[in-house]
């Protein structure tokens, strides 16, 4: 039944992109060049819609690289670039601040390929939540998703707030944080995705506990614009979200070694000076809804959350304001 569907989607979406690429060739007073931060050794769904030519007119301009998905949101809204992607939570903490952001398409998620574990080296006595009292956990940034999942699984283990704060978070590039965990700089280290797998690879790590353990699948992170930007460039906003969707498709309905294969195409045409090894352990960008639709669940989790954690006001931020899926070909109504 799902493989029957898909044809349709497909369709959807690229007839929808021809009538976008007609739109967007219209509005000359439309910005067609997107400035953007990227990712060392990987591949973003904005650079793999330009590269399979969805994107076409509009280009992107690649200003620098980020790890942090709050640091590339908060570029977003602050002009330094036109779009940037994070966890729905970050995005929750941005739009609670008034920053004028609307997310409109999901990037990332987790599933049972792409999801974000906590991992311990096999000898470590750590087995608990309590044991991770006084430890250190290596992640990528503060106020994301590694942040969120863990603080989590400490309150279902019975941590109460005093012993929370006792559990010492350690920010790490991605690409070193397996690194310093085997060097026991680190107790605990956060991996995702290629890098996860990379160092599974190699052995000597067990799993300590997984974010889809605590919520199952779902979408975790979402790409925003400005309103303003919106605004000003309604076709170039479609044609972005279109081309995101389309390439998430693609990625998800092509075998796994040509998606790879393409990676590597890609890494090695921009010519940055990267290791593309990683991409060889790509697995998929853990979207859970067709076309990155944006769901109000996406958002609300973590809304609750952030309320009852006392880092927004209670009635802040409501979930419907976060985002549109107005300019997504599978969004509601379209």
């Amino acid at each position: 039944m799902i493989k029957r569907a898909i044809p349709l989607v497909l369709l959807l979406l690229a007839s929808s992109g021809a009538v976008s690429c007609g739109t967007a060739q219209g509005a000359a007073s439309e910005t067609q060049v997107l400035r953007y931060q990227g990712s060392v050794g990987a591949v973003t769904l904005p650079e793999l819609a330009e590269d399979l030519g969805y994107l076409a007119p509009v280009k992107l301009k690649w200003i620098g690289n980020t790890i942090s998905g709050p640091q590339d949101i908060q570029a977003a809204a602050t002009g330094q670039t036109d779009f940037g992607g994070a966890f729905n939570g970050a995005i929750v903490k941005l739009a609670a601040r008034r920053a004028p952001i609307k997310a409109v398409v999901s990037y990332y998620g987790s599933d049972k390929d792409a999801f974000q574990g906590f991992y311990v080296l096999s000898d470590s006595p750590i087995s608990s939540a309590r044991d991770l009292i006084g430890k250190k956990v290596g992640m990528n940034t503060l106020g994301a998703h590694a942040e969120a999942v863990l603080k989590e699984y400490l309150k279902r283990g019975g941590l109460g707030p005093e012993e929370v704060k006792q559990v010492e978070l350690v920010v790490l590039p991605p690409v070193n944080t397996e690194q310093a965990l085997r060097q026991k700089q680190i107790d605990v280290a956060q991996l995702g995705g290629i890098l996860r797998d990379k160092a599974l690879g190699r052995g000597g790590l067990r799993p300590l506990f997984k974010d889809i353990d605590l919520l199952g699948e779902f979408s975790a992170g979402s790409y925003v614009l400005t309103e303003e930007f919106i605004a000003k460039n309604p076709n170039t906003t479609r044609k972005f979200v279109e081309a995101v969707a389309k390439a998430l498709q693609w990625s998800q309905t092509r075998p796994r070694e040509e998606v790879v294969a393409r990676f590597k195409q890609i890494i090695a045409k921009r010519g940055r000076s990267e290791d593309a090894t990683a991409v060889g352990y790509w697995r998929g960008y853990g979207v859970t809804a067709p076309g990155g639709v944006i769901a109000e669940a996406d958002f609300q989790r973590w809304i609750d959350w952030l309320e009852r954690e006392g880092e927004i006001p209670a009635g802040r931020v409501k979930a419907a304001d976060l985002y549109t899926n107005a300019y997504n070909p599978l969004g509601a109504g379209r």
